[in-house]
């Protein structure tokens, strides 16, 4: 029964000698001599990866470019910047179809695919309901 619960090993040496085989030279001396703030120094923050990402820019979808041109919406560059920000949050939550509201603007936006999908102002959405989408962000 022991053997079964421990895999058969008798130590963690055994075990980490066994499955450290399996990693690459690389991979296992990336970090030796590092110390743990120094490899904490080098991963990203939520900011930084927000900020890089937002700089790459939302695509807007056919439909998207077609409803903006209907509704006589034009974005600035700062709202566009604001809205690229709001889309790299609610990625970075989980959201897949974000509701995206900024000033009297509102966006569905496909995070996975950096899209967005449709686009309305206060004056075009009389009902005030939207579907299919599973997080709002609010910028």
């Amino acid at each position: 029964m022991n053997n079964i619960i421990t895999g058969g090993f008798t130590s963690t040496l055994q075990a980490a000698d066994k499955f450290g085989k399996n990693r690459s030279a690389e991979a296992s001396n990336q970090n030796i001599g590092m110390s743990f703030q120094d490899i904490l120094a080098k991963q990203k923050s939520i900011a930084e990866i927000v900020d890089e990402t937002a700089q790459s820019g939302v695509k807007f979808s056919k439909h998207a470019d077609m409803r903006l041109k209907q509704r006589d919406i034009t974005l600035t560059d700062e709202q566009l910047s604001r809205l690229n920000v709001g889309t790299q949050k609610a990625g970075l939550k989980g959201i897949k179809e974000s509701l995206v509201i900024m000033d009297d603007l509102a966006f569905i936006v496909n995070t996975q695919n950096n899209t967005v999908v449709t686009a309305m102002d206060k004056n075009n959405n009389e009902e005030n309901i939207f579907t299919n989408i599973d997080g709002a962000v609010i910028i």
